[in-house]
């Protein structure tokens, strides 16, 4: 179907532009007057010549998911139908991936779908958690406060994300630089060196040989050592996509000297997190629980969670098994036993969800504190080790000439 770009007017004189689906212009027209607008400009939209090449379209983030979760919240709060609040959010959606997902939601419900099985067509922008709520959130006639719910919990974990991210961005940006400085030396600063070095007729110290002799096996073998590394790294990726291989690398994550620490805090929070807006939402228990292990991230806590669901099953409680591994504190498993025996567990979890979260917080600034200092010392002893081995020839043929 057509797509028409238009600019209106409201009677107040407020001007408003937007995308509209019609077989014709006077179709177009007479939507728009159906809205008591006054139609400034409507011209049907150009063609994009890459709109069928997938990769080539921008992704939904979630940012957009957040802004579209949260304007969708208040219109549905403030009585708009669901079909002319989605039909508004699609036009007014920037992002042209996002607008042709909306639109086909749009349709899915106008021929009756409910919004939940609308969203869960599209798996890779609505995951199960946000599907499963949506589902909740209409059968117990609560969807704006479900909406509102899950954008402030995208909020938060999509803070935790880029947390993470720049805890572990941080320090492979340095090495990463500092391995390309050293490679640059090696091969063009000290082959000069070298050419200097054989004028003099005498035998070099140690560690300047060693530097010559690692001088010339990179320069010679550049090519094997960067085809070894992409060999390495696409090695890695594919134990990592295996079962057993993401099963190991999880678990050394989580045993690695302060990553390990900060992976556990970091998966506390998230668990508490989803599991306390699942519960508070009215989702079932059981279904909670398998939810929040499918998108728990890590193979080990993925078995955990279900080590409870089925400790839950057999009618017993969710601290139980939370207490016989080492990834969730003490303190944690109290608090969740407390929340059981009282029946504010969805409360419990919210208040553990923000104690881990600033946990993480003061975990991050502690990592980046302790690693600035190790970071500034490998790259001086490297680069400084590379210069002085490089000048211990001429110091030695200084203190002969003296």
């Amino acid at each position: 179907m057509p797509v028409y770009l238009w600019v209106a007017e409201t009677k107040k004189g407020r001007k408003l532009k937007g995308e509209l689906d019609a077989a014709n212009e006077k179709i177009a027209l007479s939507q728009l007057k159906k809205r008591n607008f006054t139609i400034k400009k409507l011209k049907l939209k150009p063609k994009d010549l890459f709109e069928n090449v997938a990769f080539l379209q921008p992704k939904v983030t979630n940012k957009d998911l957040v802004i579209f979760t949260r304007q969708f919240s208040t219109m549905i709060d403030a009585g708009l139908p669901l079909v002319q609040g989605l039909t508004i959010l699609a036009e007014q959606m920037e992002n042209p991936t996002f607008k042709a997902i909306l639109k086909e939601i749009t349709k899915n419900v106008e021929g009756g779908s409910t919004l939940a099985e609308a969203m869960k067509k599209h798996p890779k922008v609505f995951d199960s958690l946000f599907v499963n709520l949506v589902a909740a959130g209409e059968v117990g006639g609560i969807l704006d406060n479900i909406l509102r719910r899950l954008a402030d919990y995208i909020e938060k974990s999509e803070k935790l994300k880029s947390q993470i991210k720049g805890a572990m961005t941080y320090p492979i940006v340095v090495v990463a630089i500092a391995v390309i400085v050293i490679a640059v030396i090696l091969i063009f600063v000290i082959p000069v060196f070298e050419e200097m070095f054989e004028s003099f007729g005498s035998a070099l110290p140690v560690p300047t040989q060693l530097v010559v002799d690692m001088s010339q096996f990179l320069k010679g073998n550049i090519h094997w050592v960067i085809l070894a590394l992409v060999a390495l790294v696409f090695a890695f990726k594919k134990y990592r996509a295996s079962e057993s291989g993401r099963k190991v690398t999880d678990t050394v994550a989580l045993k690695l000297p302060v990553f390990g620490d900060l992976l556990k805090k970091v998966a506390v929070a998230r668990f508490t997190r989803t599991l306390g807006t699942m519960i508070s939402s009215g989702v079932p228990i059981l279904d909670a629980l398998d939810i929040v292990a499918r998108t728990s991230g890590n193979v080990v806590l993925e078995e955990i969670i279900y080590e409870v669901r089925g400790s839950i099953a057999e009618g017993q409680t969710i601290a139980e098994p939370l207490s016989e591994n080492d990834v969730f504190p003490g303190m944690v498993v109290q608090m969740i036993s407390v929340g059981e025996a009282t029946g504010a567990l969805d409360t419990m979890l919210e208040k553990i969800a923000d104690f881990y979260d600033d946990e993480v917080d003061a975990a991050v600034d502690a990592l980046t504190s302790m690693l600035e200092p190790l970071l500034m010392l490998f790259l001086g002893g490297s680069i400084g080790g590379l210069v002085i081995a490089m000048y211990l020839p001429i110091f030695q043929m200084a203190s002969a000439m003296g």
